[in-house]
Parts: C-alpha cells; structure tokens; sequence
C-alpha cells in the first residue's frame, strides 16, 4: 500500500503564532490512518515548530538544502543540520527554485542525493509552465524532470523519494489543473517508472501540487494515481489543512 502524505508548504509565510495555533489545533484530532502530515514552515521557525509539534502528528519539512555538508557558504542550511532539527522531509526543485533562483536539473540533483545521504526523505518537484503545456510538452518537461533526477539513484534510494507534480501555471494562481489533467501526468510518471521497475513504480508516492484546496482536494485525492498534496495557500489555515488531510483518508 502506498503512503498517503500531505504536506503543507509555507513558503515565506509564517510566525510563531501560527506554529502555535498548528500546535492546538492537531494536538487532540485524529487523521485517516496511514496518513503522513508534514508542515514545512521558513528555516528560522523550524525548532519552534519541532517544539511544537512533539505532541501532535504533524511532521517537519523543510524548503530547501544546500547539497555540501557544512562551509563558507553564508545563509544556506545543509541536510546535516536539518537532521539534527528532527526534520523528516525536505522539497527539492521546486518551482519558485527553479525560476527565481535558477536552480538546474543538476542542482536539483545534487539537494536530493544530500538529503538522501543524510536520511532525509526528498519531495522532488516537477511541472511544466502555461507555454510548456500549450505547446503540448507536459509529458516531456516533466519527465525529463524525472529522469534527471531518479535514474541516477539505485533501487534502495529511489524507495524514498516523493514525487510532487506541480503545474508552475496553478501555482498561487487560483487556477488548478482538472483531476484528470492531474491524473495523466501522475499515470505517465508512474509508467515511466514501471518501465525501470515494476514494483517500485507501484510503491512510488505521487502529490499533487497545484493550488489544492479544501474544495477540490477530495475530487483530486480520488484519482488512482495521486496519493496525497503539496499545499500552499492553504497550509496557512488551520481549518482547511484539516480537512485536506481527512479527504486523504
């Protein structure tokens, strides 16, 4: 059976207030069984949050790694520190990366095999632009995406990644891509896979990434292939990321 796993990305958002109201408001729910519920707020709040959290089932992310281990590189957090915080999950590659900061296939690559290294479990994040999509180059962007990333690794790593698909036009957009446009993709990632492994494609966690919601969030869980969500917007409310995470039950 595969993982079901919401996560919640913060972005640059956030305060301790927040943390705390995160901290009531999961500390006595009960969520679907076999359902992972990950937080990812900005560096500076994840010891508060790891506090926090102790007694609730909320895990922690984090945004973002720096593949070296420690050094002079000013501002940057490495996988090792990230561990030493209790950090479960880290995203890797996502969009806003890979836009505002230029962040290469290459780099995407060498974050996730430092969170691998560390025993950090990696959400790579994958999707195409509006021009990419009318150009009809889904497939090829996002699987060249893929590629990249996981034909490089052997059996044993490729087990711990989670592939988050998140269409760059849906993002923060209010737009979110059809369940079934979502549902493609996720089907071609796993054939993809398949065409590697058969029974790691099967085990292989898939999030939808696009401006999910606690409106679309159930019609989207549904489909065969998307195992759970990478929330934005609405990870920043208490009441919708709870419902979110009980439509994924």
């Amino acid at each position: 059976m595969r993982t079901r796993l919401i996560a919640g990305n913060w972005k640059m958002n956030g305060s301790t207030a927040l943390i705390n109201d995160f901290s009531s408001a999961f500390a006595d729910v009960t969520l679907p069984e076999a359902v992972d519920v990950v937080v990812i707020p900005p560096f500076p709040y994840l010891d508060a949050a790891r506090q926090a959290f102790r007694n609730t089932p909320l895990q922690l992310g984090a945004q973002t790694l720096n593949p070296i281990d420690s050094g002079a590189h000013t501002g940057e957090v490495s996988g090792r520190m990230l561990k030493e915080l209790e950090v479960a999950y880290v995203l890797v590659g996502h969009s806003e990366r890979r836009e505002l900061y230029r962040e290469s296939d290459e780099q995407v690559f060498d974050r996730l095999l430092a969170a691998l290294n560390v025993g950090l479990k990696p959400i790579l994040c994958v999707g195409e632009s509006l021009a990419e999509r009318d150009a009809g180059q889904t497939m090829d962007v996002v699987l060249r995406q893929v590629g990249y990333a996981m034909a490089r690794l052997d059996p044993e790593q490729r087990q711990q990644v989670v592939i988050a698909y998140e269409p760059v036009w849906a993002i923060g957009t209010g737009r979110t891509a059809t369940p079934e446009q979502a549902q493609e993709v996720m089907a071609g990632i796993r054939a993809y896979q398949a065409g590697f492994n058969t029974a790691l494609a099967e085990q292989l966690t898939l999030l939808y990434g696009g401006s999910m919601n606690a409106k679309n969030a159930a019609e989207l869980l549904a489909q065969p292939d998307i195992d759970g969500g990478l929330v934005g917007g609405a990870s920043l409310k208490t009441d919708d990321f709870y419902a979110i995470c009980q439509s994924a039950g």
